[in-house]
């Protein structure tokens, strides 16, 4: 197994596995090339985020894509891992560990003074999973976002 930076050759096949997360976790609206697009622009640009992706046997089975924000509270830039997927055939299989170990290295190498995500109410599996992390949920604070 192959934890490595993405390139933006790995877009359209990273776009593949956005589209098998999103059926996952009922997210609509699943466009192939413009996620593709936007893949390939956050790739493009490491000064907005960076993305992982594990390989096996030469294909991609898994990614996780963090953005970056500064942030005056906490001292500088801190990455929100904005999504994390594994494939079916390799889940409960440490590929997700790695995928969070290796990105919280390269964050720290970078910089990055915190790493933060956020998590469905409901998903007990991935809220065990990120807790073994060291994952905490911030006391006194809950999310509110619009869209514009």
């Amino acid at each position: 197994m192959l934890i490595r930076f993405a390139s933006t050759d790995d877009a359209a096949a990273i776009a593949a596995l956005v589209e098998r997360y999103w059926e996952f976790e009922s997210i609509e609206g699943f466009d192939r090339l413009r996620v593709a697009t936007l893949l390939a622009q956050l790739i493009s640009d490491p000064q907005r985020g960076a993305c992982w992706v594990a390989e096996a046997g030469g294909r991609l089975c898994g990614y996780l894509l963090a953005v970056f924000v500064f942030s005056l509270e906490h001292g500088g830039l801190m990455a929100e891992i904005d999504e994390v997927f594994v494939s079916d055939e390799f889940r409960s299989a440490g590929l997700g560990s790695l995928l969070v170990t290796r990105a919280e290295r390269d964050l720290a190498e970078r910089g990055m003074v915190r790493l933060q995500l956020q998590l469905g109410v409901h998903n007990e599996s991935a809220r065990r999973f990120y807790q073994r992390h060291g994952f905490l949920r911030r006391a006194g604070y809950e999310l509110f976002d619009k869209a514009l």
